[in-house]
């Protein structure tokens, strides 16, 4: 049996998500330290780059500053709000932490 990464509960071998949070059980984390005056270009790059399920974003306390859902084909129109957001966000911080979350 293998745990979900977030709640810990236990899961079949097969399961792809977690039936009690709904977490995806074949993704993986990555963690980013930037100056805010990068924010918004590691953000466009990492949308680039593809397989991305979820962006969050943190202050230097660990803060929750914005968590960003990333569905397949997201482009243009779709992401303008979320980098309008992110300037503002890169105005008030100094330095932010990115988490991203892959699929695997």
């Amino acid at each position: 049996m293998k745990k979900c990464k977030k709640c810990g509960a236990e899961l079949p071998e097969d399961a792809k998500f977690c039936y009690l949070c709904g977490t995806p059980t074949d993704s993986k984390k990555e963690e980013f330290v930037i100056d805010s005056d990068h924010l918004v270009e590691k953000i466009k790059e990492i949308l680039r780059e593809g397989n991305v399920t979820k962006i969050i974003i943190k202050n230097e306390e660990d803060k929750l500053l914005m968590e960003i859902p990333v569905t397949i084909g997201v482009v243009g129109v779709l992401i303008a709000p979320w980098l309008a957001a992110l300037g503002a966000i890169a105005a008030i911080a100094t330095r932010c932490k990115i988490i991203v979350e892959r699929k695997e």
